[in-house]
C-alpha cells in the first residue's frame, strides 16, 4: 500500500488514478496513524511554498514525516511542490522546508539571453540523468515528463542530485538521498514514462 499525505494541497486525484492505473493501490490520508503504518510515502503538492508547510504544521503531520523519513527510512517520493518542501528554504516564503535535502528553492532568473522565456516552466522536457538510481530504470534523456512550475531546487551536495533540465538554464529536475526523493515534475501527468517511474518506486524501494 503507497501512502499518499493529504495536506490539502495538490493534484492528489491524479497520482492515485496513476497508481491505479499501473496495478497498485494507495491510501490518502492526513491521519497521523494511518501514516506511521505507511511503508512508503508519496508526498504530492501544487501552491505556495508557506501555504504547504503552514498546513502540515497545523495538521501536526511534521513529526510522523520526520520519523518515518529520518528515524524508519521509509522510501519518500515528493512531487513538484512535495519535492520543493525537501528544501530548507524557499525564495517563496519564509517557512522553513522540512530540510531532509541540504539546500534551497529559488524563482527561475533569466539573463538577457532567455528573457523571452515564460515563467512558469510549463509543459514537456527532457531529464538528463545524472547519477543511477532504481526510480530511473528504463528511463533516459529522451524520457519526457509534464512541467509546470516557477521554483526550482538548488541542492548544496552535488551528490543529491538524481537528474537536471534544460530550461534557460541548466536546473535540477529530480533529487535523492539515501530513502528520500523528488521530481520536479509530474509523473502522474506523464503518461507512460510517468507511469514507468511511480512503478520503479513502488517496485524497487
Amino acid at each position: 500500500m503507497i501512502t499518499i499525505i493529504d495536506y490539502k494541497m495538490g493534484n492528489i486525484g491524479s497520482v492515485v488514478n496513476m497508481i491505479k492505473k499501473i496495478g497498485y493501490e494507495s491510501l490518502v490520508t492526513s491521519d497521523v496513524q494511518k501514516i506511521l503504518s505507511a511503508q512508503k510515502i508519496i508526498l504530492p503538492g501544487v501552491g505556495h511554498f508557506d501555504k504547504a508547510m503552514r498546513n502540515l504544521h497545523e495538521l501536526n503531520l511534521i513529526g510522523v514525516l520526520n520519523q518515518k523519513a529520518i528515524i524508519e527510512k521509509v522510501p519518500i517520493l515528493g512531487i513538484c511542490l512535495g519535492m520543493q518542501l525537501l528544501s530548507e528554504v524557499s525564495e517563496e516564503g519564509n517557512s522553513n522546508g522540512l530540510g531532509w535535502i541540504k539546500g534551497e528553492v529559488r524563482r527561475f532568473a533569466f539573463d538577457e539571453n532567455s528573457k523571452k522565456l515564460k515563467i512558469p516552466h510549463m509543459g514537456w522536457n527532457t531529464i538528463n540523468p545524472i547519477k543511477d538510481s532504481p526510480l530511473l530504470e528504463n528511463l533516459n534523456n529522451n524520457s519526457r515528463f509534464y512541467f509546470v512550475h516557477s521554483y526550482h531546487f538548488i541542492c548544496q551536495n552535488p551528490e543529491d542530485i538524481l537528474c537536471t533540465t534544460e530550461y534557460g538554464y541548466t536546473f535540477v529536475s529530480a533529487i535523492s538521498h539515501n530513502n528520500i526523493m523528488g521530481v520536479q515534475f509530474h509523473p502522474e501527468k506523464s503518461h507512460k514514462f510517468g507511469m514507468t517511474l511511480l512503478k520503479n518506486f513502488i517496485e524497487k524501494f
